[in-house]
């Protein structure tokens, strides 16, 4: 049985290895590797926003909020990222996450999510779109690929937000 919870810190080795996973397929991140230490990762990411996916005592999954800038005005708009264990891939683990941090986000006041996603990312492409997202917009060439498949190759990247219907209006 597949349930969402707020991440712990005991948590982080286990999140770690989803996030190497998905670093590892070459279309999650720009990013080469994770943070080696929770409390660096931890002190990128919105208040209480940190969501786990849990299938028997198992970490299988999580999504995170991260605010995109520190000005004021734009408190309620905030990146998603969200990871899935590579054996729990396709069975639901990602939807039951997003589901969760849309609701979360509603109740911390957020008005915008926004997502930056490889075009060759399907899945991830998908899962947005299901749950209320819509392209806005193409990144041409945001970033250089510094490992794996993509190494040396510049990447475009979809721009994707999301709008609250009841918060902000």
């Amino acid at each position: 049985m597949n349930s969402i919870r707020d991440m712990k810190q005991a948590d982080w080795p286990a999140v770690f290895q989803i996030y190497v996973e998905g670093i590892e397929t070459g279309i999650a991140t720009f990013e080469p590797s994770p943070p080696g230490f929770w409390e660096e990762w931890i002190k990128g990411r919105v208040s209480n926003s940190t969501l786990v996916s849990e299938t028997n005592q198992t970490v299988t999954g999580w999504a995170a909020l991260s605010p995109v800038t520190s000005r004021c005005v734009y408190a309620g708009v905030a990146e998603v990222s969200i990871y899935v264990a590579k054996s729990q891939r396709g069975k639901g683990v990602g939807g039951a996450l997003m589901a969760a941090l849309v609701a979360r986000s509603e109740e911390l006041g957020f008005w915008t999510l926004q997502s930056q996603i490889f075009a060759d990312n399907q899945a991830t492409l998908h899962l947005h779109l299901n749950h209320g997202f819509r392209q806005v917009g193409v990144r041409e060439r945001i970033g250089k690929m510094t490992y794996g498949p993509y190494a040396g190759q510049w990447r475009d990247n979809l721009f994707l937000e999301r709008r609250s219907e009841s918060v902000g209006r």
